[in-house]
């Protein structure tokens, strides 16, 4: 995790995602890589942008850019993360911050970048507006090829040190336990959680604790009953377990499905507390 990506927007929840990129930077002496956010074009055409764009329309995207980057630099001056020269990695275990790019990426430009990066990291999409999107957590889920962390809409306290893994036998989850593993093997314990009933054929939680254990990570196994609703029992049990952390895969349904029907993901990207960590 020694190359941390934040695409940055200026939504109600930016403080936390720069927070909580500071804290894991400083957990792995990683460099944080911020770049500006914008919706993309076809976005901005849907909601009736004007066909008079303009030059002067793009200078003032300009400046929302440049209005993104101070913020950027503000906070990390003020939160003891030093400038590095721009792509160059964290220096021993000292975390560090530069700025990628003059422009505003869209959605999908920003999900291409983060494929560079070993993880990115984005708030917690909400329904109000001047929420974090749920377009940029989607494109990067569903586009990077990499773990996303969202920051939660509250200010975040030192998180990893109880990781729990939201266990439903997916080949999604797997790989976002694979892509955690530095976090794991720096976790003071992790718990795999099994909900009865939620998940697809696939090896039990202890077998997934067994192998993490061979690799160095302190991790149990753990299984609980399943309540009303999904993603309601997951985030309910890992408060219960002490979790300052949740680890999941994402749309193990058919993204569709989800959207008409709900499901674990989008409850979770709508109600999570803690920091959660998701791969596609």
């Amino acid at each position: 995790m020694k190359s941390i990506f934040v695409p940055v927007e200026l939504h109600s929840s930016i403080d936390c995602v720069l927070g909580t990129a500071a804290l894991l930077a400083r957990q792995f002496g990683s460099n944080i890589e911020g770049a500006p956010l914008g919706p993309d074009l076809p976005d901005l055409v849907a909601f009736d942008m004007p066909v008079s764009w303009t030059a002067s329309d793009q200078n003032a995207w300009r400046e929302i850019a440049d209005e993104a980057h101070r913020k950027f630099e503000s906070f990390m001056m003020e939160n003891g993360v030093p400038l590095h020269a721009p792509g160059g990695p964290g220096g021993g275990g000292t975390p560090t911050c530069s700025w990628a790019g003059e422009n505003s990426l869209g959605d999908s430009q920003a999900a291409s970048m983060a494929r560079a990066f070993d993880v990115a990291i984005m708030g917690r999409p909400g329904s109000e507006r001047g929420d974090p999107r749920m377009a940029t957590a989607e494109a990067a889920i569903f586009e990077s090829g990499r773990p996303v962390l969202l920051a939660p809409s509250t200010p975040v306290k030192p998180f990893g040190e109880k990781i729990v893994i939201s266990w439903n036998q997916s080949t999604e989850t797997a790989r976002a336990v694979a892509f955690a593993m530095p976090m794991l093997l720096k976790a003071k314990s992790v718990v795999v959680l099994t909900i009865e009933g939620f998940g697809v054929d696939g090896p039990p939680g202890e077998m997934l604790a067994r192998t993490l254990r061979y690799n160095g990570v302190n991790a149990e196994a753990v299984t609980r009953p399943k309540g009303r609703v999904d993603g309601e029992s997951i985030l309910d049990q890992t408060s219960k377990l002490g979790g300052d952390m949740l680890i999941k895969g994402a749309y193990t349904q058919s993204r569709l499905r989800q959207m008409i029907f709900g499901g674990a993901t989008a409850y979770i990207l709508a109600k999570a507390e803690i920091p959660v960590l998701m791969a596609n």
